[in-house]
């Protein structure tokens, strides 16, 4: 005969165990969620996301019963716009993963970090499938082709920023070589007048030089005929005085 006073403490072990379980799986649930809304999300507003809805869902004006319609195409431009924003996030989510996870691995970073990465993931993908809805109600089958023209878009983009800064920097680069190059000029300019001034300085020595040798020249020619007046030259080279007249 079974004792069930004997099996009820047992039991009652077993139901206290598990009850206390549930409770606190459901207590620590509900405090990570919490603690997951409240954490700072990884993306910034999405500010094409609202622009797109808010046309999709325009109020009728003040003493009008109907919402102005929005053409199609401003709608599809609006989505591509959402859609190129996405792939942005998209890529930046590829790119960060796999180095937080190292980071995560080594304790370098908090697991608060990692939650926010997992919820910006899982919203990425919700996000995804939003657009691929909208752009096949928009035009069918659109969603399979609409990312692949936010692609191209995003890397047109990409391309343009690029060709801007290159272009300012050529603005910049070409403001530095004509001040490089005036600064050039001005002291080569400089080096050639000191070198003329330079120049000129032996010559004018060299020209009073030449005067004075002139003025013993003169000097020495001046006193020629007297001294030829006074001698006379032999033949045998020598010399002989002239008597003068008494």
């Amino acid at each position: 005969m079974v004792n069930w006073i004997g099996l009820t403490i047992p039991l009652a072990y077993l139901g206290v165990l598990i009850g206390s379980l549930a409770t606190f799986s459901s207590l620590y649930r509900k405090r990570k969620a919490a603690k997951s809304a409240s954490l700072e999300p990884w993306f910034g507003p999405h500010l094409q996301r609202d622009i797109y809805l808010s046309l999709l869902h325009l109020e009728p004006e003040p003493g009008k019963d109907k919402a102005p319609a929005v053409p199609d195409g401003i709608l599809k431009a609006a989505l591509l716009q959402r859609a190129t924003e996405d792939i942005k996030r998209i890529l930046e989510v590829r790119n960060s993963k796999q180095a937080l996870s190292n980071l995560l691995q080594r304790g370098s970073v908090g697991d608060d970090l990692w939650q926010r990465f997992l919820r910006a993931e899982k919203e990425i993908e919700a996000e995804l499938r939003d657009v691929v809805q909208e752009a096949n109600a928009l035009q069918p089958d659109w969603g399979q082709t609409i990312f692949q023209s936010a692609n191209e878009m995003h890397h047109n983009a990409i391309l343009r920023d690029k060709l801007n800064a290159i272009q300012a920097q050529g603005k910049s680069d070409r403001e530095w070589w004509d001040q490089e190059k005036a600064s050039i000029q001005s002291k080569f300019m400089k080096e050639l007048d000191e070198g003329e001034k330079e120049n000129t300085k032996p010559t004018a020595t060299s020209g009073t030089d030449k005067f004075g040798s002139d003025e013993d020249a003169v000097v020495v020619d001046g006193g020629g005929p007297a001294a030829t007046s006074g001698t006379t030259n032999t033949p045998k080279g020598g010399t002989k005085k002239r008597k003068g007249k008494k």
